[in-house]
């Protein structure tokens, strides 16, 4: 059976991802023992708001050493990024036609305080995974290897984004704004609801 693919793990996923993901069948390994990179969606994702895109970033324990493994970066909690995340979701989704849908099961995450940020993500990824009707098991690495045959951990910078091409959906404020791609898998959700599963 040949290894299946590795794949970062990431905050709130743009709509690529999962769409990577659905190439593989949902056959795939998270990367738990990479050391941590910066500017990646592993701490950041990326909705629509009145002025365009909006950039939310999980803050992460500063002063860790540079080559700290992923699964003992550790999320700072000096700022009230909680609040300002779920503040930010209401306000740019409160009129979506599927926010009220999800919000009570996406709210936890933005009141429960996590430890380590692989954590945080993976749980947050096993709700989506849920939303999404993904009934494939989350697994884990179990090492850092470097002989991998599909291996996308250093694909989807926050400059760099695959060129996948995806399919227009109607998204709040597109009365002032052009479509914006690969936003986070929540503005699929958000605006489309349980048939967001197949749009990949």
């Amino acid at each position: 059976m040949q290894n299946p693919a590795i794949f970062p793990i990431f905050y709130l996923p743009p709509v690529s991802y999962f769409t990577l993901l659905k190439g593989h069948n949902f056959e795939f390994d998270l990367e738990k023992f990479e050391h941590f990179p910066k500017q990646t969606y592993r701490n950041r994702a990326t909705i629509a708001s009145p002025n365009g895109s909006l950039d939310m970033v999980v803050p992460i324990v500063k002063g860790a050493k540079q080559h700290t493994p992923y699964k003992d970066v550790k999320i700072s909690y000096q700022d009230r990024w909680q609040r300002l995340h779920w503040l930010s979701l209401q306000t740019c989704y409160r009129s979506s036609a599927y926010f009220e849908f999800y919000e009570d099961g996406l709210a936890p995450f933005y009141e429960k305080k996590y430890d380590y940020l692989f954590d945080y993500n993976c749980d947050v990824l096993t709700w989506l995974f849920k939303q999404l009707k993904i009934t494939s098991p989350i697994n884990t690495t179990e090492s850092y290897e470097t002989d991998i045959a599909v291996d996308y951990r250093n694909v989807m910078t926050k400059k760099e984004v695959p060129n996948i091409k995806t399919k227009p959906y109607f998204q709040v404020f597109s009365d002032r704004n052009e479509f914006i791609a690969n936003l986070s898998i929540v503005d699929l959700l958000f605006n489309q609801g349980p048939q967001a599963k197949n749009y990949f």
